[in-house]
This record gives C-alpha cells, structure tokens and sequence, in this order.
C-alpha cells in the first residue's frame, strides 16, 4: 500500500505509516487475476460511532435478553470471513470506511478515539474518510488519533494548511494495493463540519464536488484507473457527485445512516445504487450505521480500470456471526473501566424513548433532556438544546448512566446566558431552517411553547412563541436562558446564542450528570409528549 497525499510529495514517514498496514491484509492472492483487468472487492463500513458492544433499538445499549446487532468482534468476524471469500474468488479485498468512528459511547467517552484505532488495526483497515464526528473534540484529538492508526486519513476537501497539528496528517487521497490490484481513494468531509462540529479556527472545509475532481484527475495522471471515492457527505450529495464529478467509478458513502441493500428491511436502495456519471456508471454504497451490516461491492474491472460489472451484498451483522476472538480481547481490555460506571441505576422508564424524531419535531426524549437543562438552573426560564445532540434512544425499564451516556455521549457542559426575545426567536428559526429535512439543529426546548410552519419560507418559520405561563415572548426583554456549550459557542448555526449574549457562564456540569441527576431525582419518567412544540 502506498500513500500519495493530494498536493506533496511523498514523505518517507508516509511510506512507513502506510507499510505498517500490510500485515493486517490476508494473505497474497495465489489464483491469477482475470487477464484483462482486476477482480476486486471493496468490504465498506461508515458510521460506526463508537458501537464496539452492538445496539438495540434505536442505537440504545444493549441490554441481556433483547436482540442486539453489530458490535465490533462481530463485525470483524464478518470481515474475516468476507476477505476470505473473495481471496477464494480470485479477488482483491479492500477494507475501507466512510468516517465517523468517533462519538456515541462511553467507549469514546473515555478514550477520545484510541478504542476506535485499535480495533480498526486487528480489523486491518486499509483507509477511512474523515466524517464531521472526527473532529467533535478538537485538532488535538483528531491528531492523536492519527498517530495511532497505520493507514490514511482522508479528505480532499480539507485545507489543513494552517493547522500545524493535522497538516501533516491527513491526505487528500491515496492509492491503495492489495494483492496486486490497485485502486486510487479519495475522501470527502461535509462541509456541515465548520458548524456541526468543533474543528476549531485553523481548519477550512472546502467544495468537495471541485475537490474530487481534482483528485481523480491527479490519480489518473499517475496510471491509476480506478477511482473509489470514500464520502462522508450523505446520500443525496453522493448521487450528484456520482452524476457530476467526471473519472469516479465508484462512492462509498456515510453521513446520512441510509441502507443501500436487496431485499432488507428498511433499505432506500439496492446495492449498489447505479448513477449514470460522465462518461461512465457509479456504483454507490452504504450500510446505515453502527456496524449492523457489512457491505461488500464486488467489480470487476477492464484493462483501462474502468468497471465492466459488478455483484456483492450487504451482510446483516446480528447473533448469528461468530466474534473475532483478537477483536473481542481488544473491546474487554478498553471496556474493563467502564463497567462500574455504566451500571449505576438511576431510574425507570416507564416507556421507550426514541431519538429519531428529535431532528424534525418534539420528541419525549428532547423534553425529557430540555426540562433536566432548565431543573438545574433555578434562575432559568428557558432552555434550548438541538435534537441531534441525542445520539441514542433511552430505553424502557431500569435506565442506567451507561444508558444516558449514550444517549449524551458528546462531554457538553451546561452553558447560561442572558439574551433578549428577539435573539431566542432568532435561535428558533436556525433550529427550524433545514425543515423538511431532518437535522442536528431541530430545537427542544423547555419553558416555552412553540407554533410553527415547515413550509414557510426558511426565517419566517416561527408563528408564535410563549413562555410555559402561555405569555408572549417579550422580543426587547432579557431572559435567562440554558443550553448547552456546544450550541453557545455558535455550533449547528446558533450564532445568536454566542454574539448576543448579554452575559453567559459556559463552565456548567456536564449534561450526562444533569440528566442523570434529573432521572435520579424523579424515580420514574413516561415518555409524554405536552404540545409545547406544534406544526401549524
């Protein structure tokens, strides 16, 4: 394997970081490749989020006795047995991954990412995109991170350029070889990033439909014939990118947690989704998240690289998959901390609260996280928190602080401030701008009650709003409001919350312990929905 970042020369650091992979390939191909070109097979994952002991429903802990998907042992299992298979079939196996291994679990929670690196060495990924999750935590950490994995990290439309901590380390692309097929891999980071996220100032994501392209050119420039573009930009930019971005053969994509898949439950698509491109078919694939399926695209290729057809499928990853015994051992050794943590009861819910529907509406469980916000502030009035901050459903029965962690798994601390109506209702229609798609943004709130239009045009969204006490909201009164740091630092387009601000203290408890404290305090929680939130 060989690593060629996008716009310099390659470094013999580079060299060495890529070689240290190719001993978690399998073992050479001893059957000839077809004489007119490679038979290859792209094994693809994205969005794993820190799921290293599966999920249940919703993205929830999993919990003895209820069925329970992925789980990295598994997962790597069913990457073994895939790899082997293709070898048996005289193809090329590539292991790659469409980004987002970071945030969800108290395995992140604990570890900033060193878990996620060191099962991605026993599985032997080849090379990952870098999603929006990547950088929850700052440069520093993407950067350690970095330094703990042997293969590439990609993003063309990174300009790392003015941060010393990830200039060095992070590619636009690559080239790949694995039982002597090569293939060229490009990655791509939404440009939703610079607000969903926390990349800090150094960092500029730039237009990644211009950014492919320059890279698939560079790549045909040096010989290579086939383009695999790792995408962490969601589905529907995929397929304009697979239609626009000319010399791309194939998208491995992530983001938007959408199957691509024949004949499962739940799927928008089949495997792979064909897009006619410029001058040539696109195969696109994803497999939703949390690593409940593997995905293979199997293609075989011509003499000039370009595919000439294609197979595969998407593997579910449930009880039935024997575990990887070395992955297993690697999950104990970074589980052994956490288990006194995640076992503190805290309360019982007499219910099922699910996460979905907190990016495009209210939701039991945004309630549930708002009124625990604005509880804890007893000089507070109102509390805003963005419905994509809730990563995992609260599941019914007894809730534990495992549980609330993944719920919560992003380390935010309560924030505080002081901000006129005029600002609040203006932090109200950013949350409401991305309707009718859903989105991180959507408000929860507590303390007020709101009417809205979807369908109105984007800032003129809001109808009404009132406070609990069904009294308008004062657009020239300061209010006190609580949210959380995330969102008071501007993040998910709340600029408001940080340039308006009359007087804010951001240094609060983190919002696992608030809410745990709250569910503590209650005893027992229903999932209720009061109206607070209503589409006109």
């Amino acid at each position: 394997m060989r690593q060629d970042p996008a716009n310099r020369p390659l470094s013999r650091r580079g060299l060495l970081r890529a070689a240290a992979a190719l001993p978690l390939a399998a073992p050479l191909v001893r059957r000839a490749l077809a004489a007119d070109g490679a038979r290859i097979a792209l094994l693809h994952m994205n969005d794993f989020h820190s799921k290293h002991e599966g999920v249940a429903e919703g993205g929830s802990v999993c919990r003895e006795g209820r069925p329970c998907a992925g789980g990295s042992a598994r997962l790597a299992g069913a990457i073994r047995e895939a790899r082997a298979a293709a070898i048996a079939e005289g193809r090329a196996p590539f292991l790659l991954d469409a980004g987002d291994q970071f945030m969800g679990s108290l395995f992140y929670t604990q570890h900033r990412g060193l878990a996620e690196a060191a099962v991605q060495r026993a599985m032997g990924t080849m090379a990952m995109s870098l999603g929006n999750h990547e950088f929850d935590n700052g440069p520093a950490n993407l950067a350690r991170y970095a330094a703990a994995v042997p293969f590439p990290l990609l993003s063309a439309n990174l300009d790392a350029s003015r941060e010393p901590l990830l200039r060095d380390r992070v590619s636009g692309f690559a080239v790949l070889e694995s039982h002597g097929a090569r293939i060229g891999v490009v990655g791509l980071t939404t440009q939703e990033t610079a607000t969903s996220s926390s990349p800090g100032p150094n960092l500029r994501f730039t237009d990644p439909f211009e950014a492919a392209e320059r890279a698939a050119f560079a790549l045909r420039r040096q010989g290579i014939g086939t383009v695999v573009v790792l995408s962490h930009l969601g589905l529907s930019l995929d397929r304009r990118l697979a239609a626009e971005v000319e010399g791309v053969d194939a998208i491995i994509g992530g983001h938007s947690h959408l199957l691509l898949a024949n004949g499962l439950a739940g799927a928008v698509g089949p495997h792979p989704l064909v897009v006619q491109g410029r001058g040539r078919d696109v195969r696109i694939g994803q497999v939703a998240c949390h690593a409940r399926y593997l995905g293979r695209m199997d293609l075989d290729l011509g003499a000039d690289g370009r595919v000439a057809s294609h197979g595969g499928g998407v593997r579910p990853i449930g009880p039935d998959v024997p575990e990887d015994p070395a992955v297993a051992a690697v999950v104990a050794e970074y589980a052994a901390p956490l288990g006194e943590i995640r076992r503190r009861a805290l309360a019982v819910a007499e219910g099922f609260f699910p996460n979905e529907p907190c990016r495009e509406g209210e939701c039991a469980l945004g309630s549930l996280v708002a009124d625990a916000a604005l509880a804890r502030v007893p000089s507070a009035e109102i509390a805003i928190v963005n419905g994509g901050g809730m990563r995992a459903a609260l599941p019914s029965g007894t809730v534990t602080y495992g549980d609330v962690l993944a719920v919560l798994p992003f380390g935010n601390t309560l924030a505080t401030l002081t901000i006129r109506g005029g600002a609040i209702r203006a932090a109200l229609e950013n949350g409401l701008s991305r309707l009718p798609r859903d989105a991180g943004r959507f408000p929860q709130v507590a303390g007020l009650r709101l009417r809205f239009d979807p369908a109105a045009p984007v800032g003129q969204r809001v109808r009404e709003v009132r406070m609990a006490d069904w009294t308008p909201l004062d657009p020239d009164r300061a209010y006190r409001v609580v949210t959380i740091s995330f969102m008071r630092a501007g993040g998910d387009g709340y600029a408001v919350l940080r340039d308006e601000a009359l007087e804010a203290y951001d240094e609060g408890p983190p919002m696992e312990e608030v809410v745990a404290d709250h569910l503590a305090a209650r005893g027992r929680v229903a999932p209720v929905m009061d109206g607070r939130m209503a589409r006109d």
